[in-house]
């Protein structure tokens, strides 16, 4: 293991704004699944080219990579990558179960509900007539039902994850061009992941490694450290790079604004274009987090808060979060079209959402530390 890396390793202390940036990618997945909601105008994706997805991906490659490096280091590489190899493992499952019970929760509610049209909305119009053949599929991720993409993209770069840590651990800036280069390859030559029969996966996993690999590299190399924060310059192209992906954002909302807009920046930014993760996504992403991790250093009071503790709670707890967010967009789904859709009842359904989604998380805590020695039990 290179020494800078051991040395970045070993002084790495617990940060929460890991967890808050997972919890708040975790918030803006449910209510950006929820359709026709005027909370989710509220959400990253409306301001700039970068999404929650950006902020899921990243942050677990970070995160990930200071675990595992850790274990690396005290423990050796086979343990780290067979303790990664188990985190895939638990994705697959979490995806499966909550793979079958989604689809035929849909189709129940599609036969017996005044929503038959959902079956279609949520891409699995074939359950009805070839359940078999769809719950197969799906075994093999080659179904993609709407708003389980992303947990299906977690689970090819988590298993990648362990050759990436590889190289990483000993040659950082190596492994950084060479998820560089894949992802530049799979671009040029269109590579991706299938849906049956004929359509690409909606975050292509050879584009969305890079992302993932970008959070290891800055974890085990510490480039996000107070040196990089020190060059005002940087901060004010970071700003500027900001309010640039804003405005066009906001203006391509609309058709009035967009008119204004030169063809070049028409024809090639679309901030809607994460399928083959767009350069410029990935630059709007770090500009917000070079930006957001000068503003919020890992010490500040705010991280104390207690409204804030609760999504720090739902980022600590992604995965099963994530699990029942999926449940919770759909029933807000349904509760909104087969009611009053009025604004206040898209708000109620929110926070309603929101507040289900932080008693899951400080359940699994607290049944988490039932689990521990009780002098344990104390200091959590």
């Amino acid at each position: 293991m290179k020494p800078s890396v051991q040395a970045n390793l070993a002084a790495f202390h617990h940060d929460p704004r890991l967890y808050l940036t997972l919890g708040i990618a975790n918030w803006s997945v449910f209510v950006d699944h929820i359709p026709n909601n005027v909370v989710n105008l509220l959400t990253l994706r409306n301001f700039g080219f970068s999404g929650a997805a950006d902020l899921f991906v990243f942050v677990v490659g970070y995160g990930v990579a200071i675990i595992h490096g850790r274990i690396a280091l005290e423990r050796g590489y086979v343990v780290a990558a067979t303790r990664i190899f188990r985190r895939v493992w638990r994705l697959y499952a979490a995806y499966v179960v909550l793979f079958v019970i989604y689809i035929d929760t849909i189709a129940y509610v599609a036969s017996q509900s005044k929503a038959p049209e959902i079956i279609h909305e949520y891409n699995i119009s074939g359950i009805l007539e070839h359940p078999l053949r769809i719950l197969v599929r799906g075994l093999v991720l080659q179904e993609e039902p709407l708003n389980l993409d992303l947990l299906q993209l977690m689970i090819p770069l988590m298993a990648f994850f362990p050759f990436a840590l590889w190289g990483l651990l000993r040659r950082p800036n190596l492994m950084l061009a060479a998820s560089v280069a894949l992802y530049v390859a799979a671009r040029w030559f269109d590579w991706n992941f299938r849906v049956y029969p004929d359509q690409d996966w909606t975050f292509n996993p050879f584009c969305w490694q890079m992302l993932m690999v970008l959070g290891g590299w800055f974890a085990v190399t510490g480039a996000s450290g107070r040196a990089l924060h020190g060059l005002s310059w940087l901060r004010v192209l970071a700003g500027a790079y900001l309010v640039f992906a804003m405005a066009i954002t906001l203006m391509r909302h609309s058709p009035a604004l967009a008119a204004y807009l030169p063809n070049i920046v028409l024809d090639n930014i679309t901030p809607t274009d994460k399928e083959n993760l767009a350069p410029y996504r990935v630059v709007h992403f770090l500009a917000l987090a070079f930006l957001a991790t000068y503003l919020v250093p890992a010490d500040h009071p705010a991280l104390q808060w207690r409204p804030l503790r609760a999504v720090i709670r739902c980022g600590e707890e992604w995965l099963a979060v994530f699990c029942v967010g999926v449940f919770l967009s759909l029933a807000g789904h349904l509760v909104l079209i087969t009611g009053a859709n009025l604004v206040v009842m898209q708000i109620a359904v929110s926070l309603a959402g929101f507040a289900a989604m932080a008693a899951v998380a400080y359940y699994i805590g607290w049944s988490k530390r039932q689990d521990l020695p009780a002098a344990l039990r104390q200091q959590t």
